[in-house]
């Protein structure tokens, strides 16, 4: 078979990293990391890894649908275009909003907000880049003029000190997080992390400050502070480049003592912090969702930046706050205008710039002030002043908070459409119009990673069914709208251009972001376009120059406040937020693949033992968990790795994987004043112990329907290594004859088999149909003692193997993976070190594990420190 190679990006976080993928027969048959690429030199981790696992048709949607009906484009785009037109024509332009996502590429980006704010004339056009990077946009704009993340990759190869705040980089950047493990390794480069949380990024590092969430400003202010006594600012570089100082100086007060009364850490730790930045002239500070989801995310972020200003580590190699993105292109995004608040091209709402704007696109209807951000942009359709949405690649309904209010604004919406590429999301079920999306194989753009590289994506194969790229749908429904003038774009490389051309009109140098020298690219010169870094001059600042009116940097003056969502007797304990490793956002894409969720096969609420032993708490039980604007009900995992007070919980689950839905319906819709970004790292919430009858572990062929999903309490599903769904779920005695009786309405025609363990109470049975497994349960009053259910793997030439059925009912629940990439077990792990491996490289060398990506390898290094203490409390002994 012939096979092509391409060169392209990963579509995941935003570490931008690139992909050479291989294509026979119009299908994706491999990836491999891109070695060229400044990126990543030839990493991928465990996501980027099973890129060609996610490409499945079994979910995709391939036909726009409205009301319901699929129909062809013609109908579906005039459709949209008359229900938008009819609507503005009633209500005005801002009665209608566009809600887009940093999955989009560059390009799409471009024609939306094109579309919304030059044409349609309404800013309603947000992002949910909105409650991942806007306040880091917001602290550059005030503190530099532009929106100029200031590092990039190589920094952290160079520097000797790398702070990580609020940044779980092991598991949300692993490829970045592995430039910095070789920093360590290779030259001993120190690493600090803040975090509320022992994580996996904490494997590396020097020190690990475990503040207080929502106590990071005090900590800043603190160092500020700090070097301004001791006499370790630049002076020179303060008076000759920076403004605002004093201001900022007397707002940063305090000392060590105070600072650690308002983090909870030890004053000594703390002083250790102060005086290694201090003394360390290359030191980055990364920065992500810890500092920005906050309602004081912006403040947050400038008190970081003030102090790499007082030091003069702006513009330097090695130095400076670096800012990295959660999504594959939210820089993208934020370059053409992809917030309510922002115009393309790094401009805003100032009069020039509108005029410039609305100049260059010969915009009949240009928006002249900023619209409604992302938590606002629901509320207002809750109150019905917005009335007509389109959401494009994202999932609001599990992503956002409050996600109560969500859904019910989408339910009372009058016309809501969905771009996406599969057929259901939670979003999804309130879409009055459909639109088949081509999905990240299928389409050609642009994306801009964390440190300002722009690359290619590239198409590598046929969109399936009916399927079409953003830029092409929106195009399709601008024209319809009567805009052909505005939107006669032949290609995406046409949309390219005209970006390109943008930044650089009426610029002159008074922005950064300038790639107005690829105006006039060729269709072939775009296709081959290799990645490349803006500015093209030089590192950002390295002149001592900044896009302000002065040309000097600002200082802000920052002053601690509350978190919004304060505990108290009702709602004891602060709930955090956070991704896990092997799982991106929603799950839309990575949930498909059954090795993603080995790793973590289910929802967790991560709890401190002192809080689950205060509460009468063990691991895997049941809980609720209640705030102020709702509950979930999940199961429990005890961990040291939270402090006493303090829960965790991933974000990816949703409505489409479990009964316990998006975490994000624990959050009040709190947002910082300026960026406008959520509170998603301190929710107040309370705990409750659930206690159900009754255990199922249960394997089907297909997906439950929602009437049978609702014969059980509690419910989270998984897909199977072997095919099928395999589900975890709670029920009552009552209902557990009434849900084997519709199974086997479903699955009719089977030949049944059953077993029952008389010593723990539980039950085992499964049902074949024409030697094909279909269904098979196992039934506990205990989830320790429900057995594994059989699998299809089990079952051969249409016979069980019996030990399977009638196995040690004590088996539990199946061992997670450590390492996905050669899906090695924790117990393999375990077993490989209680019989003599004492090393990576010796746990590498049998098998394999960390040997690739390695995303597993702080997991690993803490199985080994777990082995040495025990072996050395053995010889103490």
């Amino acid at each position: 078979m012939a096979v092509t190679t391409s060169c392209t990006t990963c579509p995941y976080c935003g570490v931008g990293c690139g992909v050479i993928a291989s294509v026979s027969e119009h299908k994706l048959i491999a990836v491999e990391g891109d070695p060229e690429h400044p990126a990543n030199h030839g990493r991928l981790c465990v996501k980027g890894s099973t890129l060609v696992d996610t490409q499945g048709l079994e979910s995709r949607l391939l036909h726009p649908v409205v009301d319901g009906d699929e129909v062809d484009w013609d109908t579906a785009l005039a459709e949209v275009a008359g229900r938008f037109q009819r609507v503005i024509e009633q209500h005005g332009p801002d009665s209608v909003a566009f809600y887009l996502s940093g999955q989009l590429l560059t390009e799409d980006y471009y024609v939306a907000n094109k579309l919304m704010k030059g044409f349609i004339g309404s800013a309603n056009v947000d992002t949910n880049s909105r409650l991942c990077m806007a306040s880091a946009v917001a602290a550059h704009k005030r503190a530099f003029g532009e929106d100029i993340v200031c590092c990039d990759y190589h920094d952290l190869d160079v520097a000797d000190l790398i702070v990580l705040v609020g940044s779980n980089a092991a598991w949300a950047h692993p490829v970045a997080y592995q430039r910095m493990v070789s920093s360590v390794e290779s030259r001993g480069a120190e690493i600090i992390v803040i975090d509320p949380r022992v994580t996996s990024t904490c494997d590396i590092a020097e020190l690990h400050l475990q503040i207080k969430p929502g106590s990071d400003t005090e900590l800043f202010n603190g160092l500020l502070s700090y070097l301004i006594q001791n006499s370790l600012c630049d002076l020179e570089f303060i008076d000759s480049s920076t403004e605002h100082s004093s201001a900022s100086f007397a707002a940063a007060e305090i000392t060590v003592a105070e600072v650690a009364e308002a983090t909870g850490v030890d004053s000594q730790l703390i002083a250790r912090f102060y005086e290694k930045f201090g003394k360390t002239a290359k030191t980055v500070t990364v920065f992500s969702q810890g500092i920005n989801q906050s309602v004081a995310g912006t403040d947050n972020a400038n008190a970081i930046i003030n102090c790499h200003l007082a030091t003069g580590r702006i513009g330097v190699v090695g130095a400076g706050p670096f800012s990295i993105t959660g999504q594959p292109n939210a820089m993208g995004g934020r370059e053409v205008g992809g917030m309510a608040n922002q115009l393309a091209a790094h401009m805003d709402f100032q009069p020039e710039h509108v005029a410039t704007v609305e100049t260059f696109w010969s915009a009949p209807n240009m928006a002249t002030a900023p619209g409604a951000k992302a938590v606002e942009l629901f509320e207002k359709m809750a109150d019905g002043k917005i009335k007509a949405i389109w959401i494009m690649a994202t999932n609001p309904a599990v992503s956002l908070p409050d996600t109560q209010l969500v859904k019910k604004a989408l339910a009372q919406c009058d016309f809501v459409v969905v771009s996406e590429t599969v057929k259901q999301t939670d979003t999804s079920v309130f879409a009055d119009v459909l639109l088949p999306a081509a999905g990240w194989a299928e389409k050609d753009g642009t994306v801009t990673n964390s440190e300002r590289c722009i690359s290619r994506q590239r198409k590598l194969v046929a969109a399936p069914g009916m399927a079409r790229p953003d830029w092409a749908i929106i195009v399709g429904v601008a024209r319809a709208m009567g805009f052909q003038t505005g939107f006669s774009y032949g290609s995406v490389a046409e949309v390219f251009q005209e970006h390109a051309a943008l930044s650089g009109y009426q610029n002159a140098g008074s922005r950064l972001f300038d790639i107005s020298h690829l105006k006039d690219l060729s269709e072939s010169d775009y296709d081959q376009l290799q990645p490349f870094y803006w500015p093209l001059s030089s590192k950002p600042f390295a002149n001592r120059q900044f896009p302000t009116s002065s040309g000097k940097a600002r200082f802000v003056p920052v002053i601690p406040g509350p978190v919004a969502q304060k505990t108290n007797m009702e709602y004891p304990f602060v709930l955090n937020t956070g991704r896990l490793r092997d799982q991106w956002h929603t799950m839309s894409r990575t949930g498909t693949t059954a090795k993603l969720f080995a790793h973590q096969s289910h929802p967790l609420l991560e709890i401190n033992p002192v809080d689950a032993q205060g509460i009468g708490i063990t691991s895997n039980k049941l809980v609720r968990v209640t705030s102020q604007q709702g509950g979930l009900t999940v199961r429990t995992k005890l961990t040291e790795n939270v402090q006493a007070g303090h829960l965790f919980m991933p974000i990816h689950w949703n409505d489409q994987y479990s009964s316990v839905g998006s975490v994000g319906q624990l959050f009040s819709r709190a947002v910082d004043p300026i960026s406008g970004q959520p509170e998603l790292k301190h929710g107040a919430v309370n705990l409750a112990l659930v206690t159900p009858e009754l255990w199922v572990r249960l394997f089907t062929l297909d997906k439950l329907s929602e009437p049978l999903l609702q014969q059980f309490e509690y419910w989270s599903v998984t897909p199977s290594r072997c095919g099928g769904w395999e589900y975890e779920c709670t029920l009552s005695k009552a209902s557990a004859g009434s849900m084997i009786e519709q199974l086997d309405r479903l699955y009719s025609h089977c030949q049944t088999s059953d077993y029952t363990d008389l010593m723990s109470a539980s039950q085992r049975r499964f049902a074949v149909r024409e030697r094909q497994l279909m269904y098979a349960l196992s039934v506990g009053p205990v989830l320790a003692e429900v057995s594994e259910v059989v699998l299809p793997d089990q079952i051969i030439d249409g016979e069980l193997d019996w030990r399977a059925l009638a196995g040690a009912v004590n088996d539990g629940p199946s061992s997670p993976l450590v390492c996905t990439c050669f899906e090695v077990s924790e117990l393999a792990i375990v077993s490989a070190l209680a019989a003599g491996c004492d090393s990576l490289d010796q746990l590498g060398a049998q098998l394999k594990c960390g040997t690739n990506c390695g995303s597993c390898i702080p997991e690993l290094n803490q199985m080994l420190k777990k082995k040495a203490l025990k072996t050395n409390l053995t010889i103490s002994g």
